[in-house]
């Protein structure tokens, strides 16, 4: 038995016992365990004489426990432990339901729960110690996309009344904050606040509905030391709301709108309460969303565990992305009935399908093909990209959750802190040598952690994450160092 994170360069290291030095077909394990020693990088062990013979990993705890938020992007979670992945990993798991995000993450902490579904700035805040000071780290992100912006009915007729082109039963899409911006200053002029919702001052939300705004020229606030609101300066005045409340306090007048992930924005269609007028997709294609996160000290105790639940969930996000040669997602369907149960989402199947099967659905006219509203595999969704946590970083330190300015390496060296793409990596090369996935599944053995640089953005700006101080220079709106 020996140590080891990385299976691609133990099989490197492999090649190379065979190639050059051996000068024969067969190496023997104690040419791998020497191997192995001297590439060690990280205290998890594996017996890959007895994986190689189909054995389980030697799993430090088998009986665990997971909250989740009811939104459709737990899916990865439930998914594994209902098509018996996690089972199959030798793993009795729970998943349990949390109240909202803080319940969620300060349980995580205190070791109730094993791990959880996050958001991705979760993770990343709890580790530089904003709101919450913890070490967290994921090697696992759940998602692309998924999240909309909805606004009331009142909020939408006057948006058409600014933007006449927005009366139309198809509008064009993407639609900017443009046509609320005069809204908004009326309600200024007379001395009232706009509020809107989001779930989480950390949360993909915040960022992406403060992305919506700040394009179109409208601030939404910054924190400080004195102002952990967010609110200073602030046109919009952004709150948080948990996602399930989300269409009740809409309706209730509370908010005038709101950013949150699915089925709540669907919801707020089925009941003719509100208009989602924009999903994530079209402010970052592709950007990231929730990730499965733990304590860095359950995943020193729990290494081979924390393995076993990382093979399970890349079964389970797979499982969920499969299509048929039309290119028709085969097992949304059951993901759909799955998730509907009242001990998952809890919601109607037919609203959850309404952005889990395909299309999305801005209004009863508007219906659109929008295959990629919910990536779970497809493009190395699940993967921990460093780049994503750059991202992340860029907006809080934007806002001003971040306090001070932090030259260019701290960023990378953060993402490197709370991002374990050498967990994920041997995870999934754990289910090449079982059969489950193959090469092209993940990024190449070279891959850096940077995903290509984008201009797929609302506004057009283009981000890097290899130049995050460039990035923050290039808004308008926000801090620029």
């Amino acid at each position: 038995m020996f140590k080891w994170r990385n299976v691609a360069e133990f099989w490197g290291m492999l090649l190379v016992l065979i190639v050059v030095g051996c000068g024969r077909s067969v190496t023997t394990l104690a040419e791998l365990e020497k191997a192995a020693t001297a590439l060690d990088l990280s205290p998890a062990e594996i017996d890959w004489e007895a994986v190689a013979g189909g054995e389980l990993l030697d799993v430090e705890k088998s009986t665990l426990k997971f909250g989740f938020i009811k939104l459709t992007d737990c899916a990865p979670l439930v998914i594994a432990k209902e098509k018996g992945y996690f089972e199959e990993e030798g793993l009795n798991v729970e998943i349990e339901a949390q109240s909202n995000w803080k319940v969620l993450l300060d349980r995580v902490i205190d070791g109730q729960l094993d791990g959880a579904h996050m958001l991705a700035g979760q993770p990343i805040g709890a580790t530089i110690g904003f709101g919450t000071k913890a070490h967290i780290i994921t090697a696992y992100s759940l998602d692309y996309n998924g999240n909309a912006i909805t606004v009331s009915n009142d909020i939408w007729k006057q948006m058409q009344e600014v933007e006449p082109a927005l009366k139309s039963p198809h509008p064009p899409h993407p639609i900017t904050a443009h046509a609320l911006k005069p809204i908004v200053e009326g309600y200024r002029q007379a001395g009232k606040d706009f509020n809107m919702g989001m779930v989480f001052p950390v949360s993909t939300h915040n960022y992406e509905l403060r992305y919506w705004l700040a394009a179109a020229g409208i601030h939404p606030g910054y924190y400080t030391q004195e102002n952990i609101a967010g609110t200073l300066d602030a046109e919009v005045v952004l709150s948080v709301t948990p996602p399930p409340q989300m269409p009740a306090t809409l309706e209730a007048g509370t908010i005038l709108g709101y950013c949150v992930g699915e089925p709540w924005n669907q919801q707020a269609v089925v009941k003719g309460i509100g208009v989602p007028i924009t999903t994530n997709y079209d402010i970052w294609k592709n950007n990231p969303e929730k990730v499965f996160g733990v304590s860095a000290d359950w995943d020193a105790k729990y290494p081979n565990t924390h393995l076993a639940v990382v093979k399970a969930l890349i079964r389970a996000g797979k499982w969920l992305d499969e299509t048929n040669e039309a290119g028709e997602l085969v097992n949304r369907p059951e993901a759909v009935e799955i998730l509907s149960r009242k001990d998952y989402v809890g919601a109607d199947a037919a609203v959850i399908a309404k952005s889990m099967t395909g299309s999305f659905v801005f209004q009863p006219t508007d219906v659109r093909p929008m295959a990629e509203f919910n990536v779970f595999f497809s493009g190395f969704a699940s993967y921990p990209h460093y780049s994503d946590c750059v991202w992340f970083l860029t907006q809080m330190r934007r806002w001003g959750q971040i306090t001070e300015a932090h030259p260019e390496e701290w960023y990378s060296e953060v993402a490197r802190e709370v991002y374990k793409p050498e967990i994920y990596r041997q995870a999934a090369e754990l289910l090449i040598l079982d059969g489950k996935l193959t090469e092209a599944d993940i990024p190449l053995a070279s891959y850096e952690g940077y995903r290509p640089a984008s201009n797929e953005f609302i506004d057009g700006n283009s981000y890097d994450g290899r130049d995050p101080l460039g990035y923050l220079q290039s808004f308008e709106i926000g801090i620029k160092d």
